[in-house]
């Protein structure tokens, strides 16, 4: 493993020239006549590499390696960080819990990384087993445990050649909704804010020289709790490395109080690069700069990484040839299929989903779907071999509108064969290839309902498609609700669920004429008369449905017009509240008024209704 080597000064030449990017790259170092105050300390860093350790959407850990070596030969004084969502995302991770992503990030030699959301996805327990497992910190101030404690150490001081460096983590509030409720059950993620506020005090106390925020916030303005809203209500933060948005910031970004903010994308497809120079211990200067995948195309890769990431594979192989259920007929994936019409594979994929995230209705591309299952025992491989992508699944509210929109562009090659052809659960809709593109699509029904325009419907899809691709435009702008492990750990379970798979194909998309349809007025509701109700002596308000009881510490949130949360305050066990609805929206919340919802979180909080003859007194 790389270690970080301490008190070396930096001593090279005034230029230095370095190769392996395709052309000639050229470093500034120190010169031989520059004042012994003067000293640089290089940054390297990554964010959101979801388990993608090998070259394919990036440049994979080996070249990482490799460059951070390059680094490190020109300059010791170089430190590694990571800003999470790191240890979970394909199968190289999900197989053995994380435990092959830490043999590679020891063996690239990071030296710290903050926690997040996704980190969590195996449930907190085994981040904390994980976190004994690497060879660096594991950050986050603002994650606390029910007793008020730190679940994880919330900051390191690293002294670089005589620079003391104070560096903390933050990890984003969202994780209560962007992993499993049960993956964090009793932890509370606290206002970022305010732990930074207190980071950059207990550290300025200790007299270090500069304080650097490894942050799973991100700049998303979907988001409440960002970097940039940490830059501004924390003075004093001169770093922060940033993860969560996927933001490639090629220069990064000047935040407030003189913050510089820096991230790197997602995947590795960058390499983030900073740049300090101090004088007499303060710092003076900070660059920052990003190379690419198509700058390192020439490095070479660091074959002890290499060597890594293949024995895990080997080893993975028995693992992945475990037996998980059988079909009794061929599950159709064959690209001349998939991408013109629905097979009943197209079918299982979206069950799966709708399984795993309670959507009103799921779509994926057929382009993602790139093999058949033979009839026989089924295996984690065939699943693998399947949905290769290491896509995962997320949920957003969208209107019929906007789900119409994406359909339309999904079909507006067909019967010609498109990477966008949709295959769906939940929904059944008719095509008529006469009409013009974008007015193909109609006779949409979601569970059976004709779809309203209007309304709108929780939606599971993978990330890709969330994100507007393969054109999906109209899913692109509106805010993700939740999000859930990869497409082939949901479509595993779903078949392990079902034991025996005997998916004959059942057509939910059809080709056929446009028919004029009947349009039926709204009937007009009648209004009801209020009258008190009492409830074990708490007035009942029209409209309610039920009541939560606090039996544990939980967070009340409130939501926006985009169904955004935003944190309000933690509820005491005893306390009371009125239900006046629930969705299915973060795994489930109850919603008590004003725009506030709280979780249903097993064992956190009891949800009753009334009786029958109460809602009869409530509704007269």
């Amino acid at each position: 493993m790389r270690r970080f080597k301490k008190g070396f000064a930096v001593i090279v030449s005034s230029l230095v020239v370095w190769s392996g990017f395709g052309g000639q790259f050229t470093a500034l170092a120190d010169s031989t006549s520059a004042s012994a105050a003067t000293k640089k300390i290089t940054i390297l860093h990554t964010n959101d590499t979801h388990g993608r350790v090998e070259e394919g959407d990036g440049m994979g850990f080996a070249k990482i390696s490799a460059l951070v070596k390059q680094f490190e030969s020109e300059n010791p004084n170089t430190l590694l960080l990571d800003a999470g969502d790191t240890l979970h995302g394909t199968t190289f991770a999900t197989v053995s819990k994380g435990d092959s992503i830490t043999e590679v990030m020891n063996t690239v030699g990071y030296d710290g990384m903050a926690a997040g959301n996704h980190d969590f996805n195996y449930g907190y327990k085994r981040l904390l087993e994980l976190e004994k497992k690497v060879n660096f910190p594991v950050l986050s101030a603002n994650v606390r445990q029910e007793d008020g404690t730190n679940l994880l150490k919330p900051y390191e001081i690293k002294e670089v050649d005589g620079i003391k460096l104070g560096i903390f983590g933050l990890s984003t509030p969202e994780t209560h909704y962007k992993t499993h409720p049960k993956n964090v059950e009793g932890l509370t993620f606290t206002d970022p804010v305010k732990e930074a506020q207190a980071m950059v005090k207990e550290l300025k106390s200790q007299n270090v020289d500069m304080i650097i925020a490894v942050t799973h916030l991100g700049i998303d303005e979907s988001s409440t709790e960002t970097s940039i809203k940490v830059a501004k209500g924390a003075p004093g933060i001169d770093l922060i490395v940033d993860g969560h948005s996927h933001s490639t910031l090629v220069e990064g970004l000047k935040g407030e109080n003189d913050t510089l903010i820096v991230s790197t994308g997602e995947y590795t497809k960058n390499l983030g690069v900073v740049e300090l120079t101090f004088e007499d211990k303060k710092l003076t200067k900070k660059a920052a700069r990003l190379i690419s995948k198509e700058e390192a195309a020439n490095v070479k890769p660091d074959p002890a990484v290499e060597k890594v990431i293949k024995d895990i594979q080997t080893a993975q192989k028995e693992i992945l040839s475990e037996v998980i259920g059988k079909t009794d007929v061929q599950l159709d994936g064959e690209r001349e299929q998939v991408r013109v019409g629905g097979t009943n594979l197209g079918n299982l994929i979206t069950d799966a989903m709708v399984d795993m995230t309670g959507a009103d209705m799921a779509v994926t591309n057929g382009g993602g779907i790139r093999a058949s299952i033979k009839k026989g025992d089924i295996t984690k491989e065939d699943v693998i071999t399947v949905l290769p992508f290491g896509n995962y699944i997320v949920t957003k509210e969208l209107t019929g509108a906007q789900i119409k929109a994406g359909i339309e562009n999904g079909v507006n090659a067909y019967p010609e064969s498109k990477g966008a052809f949709p295959h769906v659960s939940g929904l059944t809709f008719a095509i008529d290839p006469a009409q013009a593109v974008g007015h193909r699509v109609h006779s949409m029904k979601i569970k059976g309902q004709p779809v309203d325009m209007n309304k709108k419907y929780l939606v599971a899809t993978n990330d890709f498609m969330a994100a507007g691709g393969d054109e999906y435009t109209s899913f692109k702008d509106s805010p993700i609700a939740n999000e859930f492990p990869a497409l082939d750990e949901a479509l595993i379970a779903y078949i392990q669920k079902l034991g025996s798979v005997n998916e004959k194909y059942e057509a939910r998309i059809v080709e056929k004429a446009i028919e004029k349809e009947e349009v039926k007025p709204t009937p007009t509701p009648t209004p009801v008369p209020t009258k008190n109700v009492y409830w074990d002596g708490l007035l009942m308000k029209k409209g309610q449905i039920g009541r939560v009881t606090i039996e544990k510490p939980i967070n009340l949130w409130k939501r926006d017009a985009n169904n955004k949360l935003t944190f309000v305050r933690v509820l005491k066990p005893g306390e009371q509240y009125r239900v006046y609805n629930q969705d299915k929206l973060y795994f489930g919340q109850y919603g008590v008024g004003d725009g506030h919802y709280i979780t249903n979180i097993k064992g956190l909080v009891k949800y009753e209704t009334p009786s029958k003859k109460k809602l009869a007194e409530l509704n007269k």
